[in-house]
């Protein structure tokens, strides 16, 4: 199903999970898979990242960790909570197209049988 998936639909999630709560990369990347059907990968979470903040819609900074290296916690802006609500208004409006394209299947299914 990742071929119907909405174009960049990788971003709003990422802002989405990061709005629930600031993380690292890989544990956005644990914690997309439910929501993301295509290459949820910690490489692609890590460029999608990368893009969302030199957009300005996600910021980061080293944490320093008692065991083990030094992470990066990213954070959502306001320019990002911003640009998550456009995008949700986008996919609100993808949803609706759907299930009126889902209802006409059905019913033109139903009548054929």
């Amino acid at each position: 199903m990742a071929a119907l998936e909405p174009r960049n639909f990788l971003q709003p999630c990422l802002l989405l999970l990061l709005r629930e709560q600031s993380d690292h990369g890989y544990d956005l990347a644990v914690r997309l898979r439910p929501l993301h059907d295509g290459d949820a990968d910690a490489g692609g979470v890590y460029r999608a990242l990368r893009a969302l903040e030199h957009q300005g819609l996600v910021r980061s900074e080293w944490e320093l960790s008692e065991v083990g290296p030094a992470r990066r916690t990213y954070h959502v802006t306001a320019d990002g909570l911003a640009f998550l609500e456009q995008q949700v208004r986008g996919l609100e409006h993808v949803h609706d197209m759907l299930h009126l394209f889902l209802e006409r299947y059905i019913q033109v299914s139903t009548a054929r049988r």
